[in-house]
């Protein structure tokens, strides 16, 4: 009986606390503290500096050498990134008696990147000859340098376990100078054969090196794939997912702490939900590996262990129609195009939903009338304007107009309330925002509201008292 836990980014960040809480707290036998599986992201915004920001786009490492700047930019922000790594493991290892795992982190992280450099500069070199483009190899350069932010997160982990007792091991599944990578789930089953999870605490890197290229198909969202898999493999008997929060009704930042409610249960279908949003509870295709398995998942404040949290199944499903969740997005584009060529050609949406997957930009939702399709994105600034420029070339008949945007959904297992629409609408209104695009399902489990980004925080708030706080349910108590 095991669990297989993972650790977020910003939350690793916090490390000295995780060890009082998570870690090792006031466990003091071996089964409080082994049986366990960590899975750890890099600490927070090393990725962003190793590959490029997540939110605003600014390059790191891999997008100045992707766009081919010269040798000296890109080797820059890999010095700047080196000695961040290093500024971690001062802060980490700051102790008097500390010094030998404070050298031991800076020679793992300087080893790690000589390595990168190494081989950055003899790639960069190679491409200039005509027989070798840069294009072809620059996926595996994505995940080499993504995996430097996992491994060094997790081997600096298991130095400050060791130093206190615990006997902790790394597990390195970044496949550092492995000859052949392995498919997927065997280098799992290939790095935990010979582990013994009853005497010894497990870090893994949230970043797994194999056949498949995980990068290629979830880009940063690989580690749950990782920490999906490795419950999987090793057959463990609970799935947890340590954040910085409970899963709540909402925002505590924008609503109040005093009136959310704290989610015990809800199923699958919200959590993809919530993904939808980019709000991920866990990525949809990591969730099928654990339902698939049996395996139950849980939520956890990382640093409230005491707290339940929140179980996601299949099988949940609220007892009575109510709205459990009212969450959103601020950073939506609406691209519309209309075109009186339209009418019953469906070829606009098929061509213009791969114009824009091409361009990744993630489309939220989508609505149409007979001369006009409005796609909702999720991406930067620069390929949305750029995705209309070619819109306008594909179909220079048409007009494209662009509309920065605000999703704010309804979200529950069982939704079908009697009056719900009414009831958001005229909440809606009596804060005085205008819905610019309303979506409800048949299913109805969501109900999407399309307002002005500037109203975003506003209708939260009021959507939130409307259905959730009006609704009767019990404030701060699982649902």
């Amino acid at each position: 009986m095991h669990t297989v836990e993972k650790i977020g980014g910003t939350s690793m960040s916090r490390f000295e606390e995780l060890m009082d809480t998570i870690l090792v707290g006031k466990r003091t036998t071996p089964e409080e503290l082994y049986n366990r599986i960590f899975v750890v992201s890099a600490y927070g915004g090393i990725t962003n500096y190793l590959l490029e920001h997540k939110k605003t786009g600014e390059p790191g490492v891999y997008a100045r050498f992707a766009n081919a700047e010269t040798e000296q930019a890109w080797m820059e922000e890999l010095n700047k990134v080196q000695a961040r790594m290093q500024e971690i493991n001062a802060e980490l290892f700051s102790a008097e008696d500390a010094e030998f795992e404070r050298n031991a982190a800076d020679s793992f992280v300087i080893e790690r990147l000589n390595d990168v450099r190494d081989c950055m500069k003899s790639l960069h070199h190679l491409c200039t000859y005509g027989h070798f483009q840069l294009d072809e190899h620059l996926m595996k350069v994505r995940e080499m340098l993504a995996s430097i932010g996992e491994a060094h997160s997790a081997y600096n982990s298991v130095l400050a376990l060791r130093k206190s007792g615990i006997n902790a091991r790394f597990v390195d599944l970044t496949g550092w100078h492995l000859d052949q990578p392995l498919p997927f789930e065997e280098m799992i089953q290939k790095q935990f054969a010979d582990v013994d999870i009853a005497s010894e605490m497990l870090i893994a890197t949230g970043y797994t090196h194999c056949e498949e290229g995980l990068m290629k198909t979830f880009d940063r969202g690989y580690s749950e794939m990782t920490f999906s898999m490795i419950a999987t493999v090793t057959g463990a008997d609970e799935a947890i997912i340590h954040k910085e929060y409970h899963l709540s009704s909402a925002d505590p930042m924008l609503v109040g702490t005093d009136n959310v409610v704290t989610i015990g249960a809800t199923n699958y279908d919200v959590a993809d939900q919530l993904s939808n949003l980019g709000m991920e509870a866990i990525h949809p295709k990591a969730a099928k590996g654990l339902r698939r398995n049996g395996v139950k998942l849980r939520i956890k404040n990382a640093f409230e262990p005491d707290h339940e949290g929140t179980i996601i199944s299949q099988e949940y499903h609220s007892d009575a129609p109510r709205v459990e969740i009212i969450a959103g997005r601020k950073d939506v584009f609406g691209i519309e195009i209309f075109d009186q060529e339209m009418l019953g050609d469906a070829a606009y949406d098929i061509e213009i939903s791969k114009l824009l997957a091409q361009l990744k930009l993630y489309v939220i939702n989508k609505d149409a009338d007979a001369n006009s399709i409005t796609y909702y994105v999720g991406g930067s600034r620069k390929m949305v304007n750029r995705a209309a420029r070619l819109m306008e070339e594909m179909y220079p008949e048409g007009q494209i107009c662009l509309h920065n945007l605000a999703i704010v959904s309804a979200i529950g297992s069982h939704m079908k309330v009697k009056g719900i629409l009414a009831r958001t609408v005229s909440a809606l209104a009596e804060a005085d925002i205008n819905v610019m695009a309303l979506h409800q399902s048949i299913r109805q489990v969501e109900m999407q509201c399309l307002v002005s980004e500037e109203d975003y925080e506003q209708a939260i708030i009021a959507l939130h008292a409307a259905l959730i706080e009006q609704s009767g349910q019990n404030v701060n108590s699982a649902a």
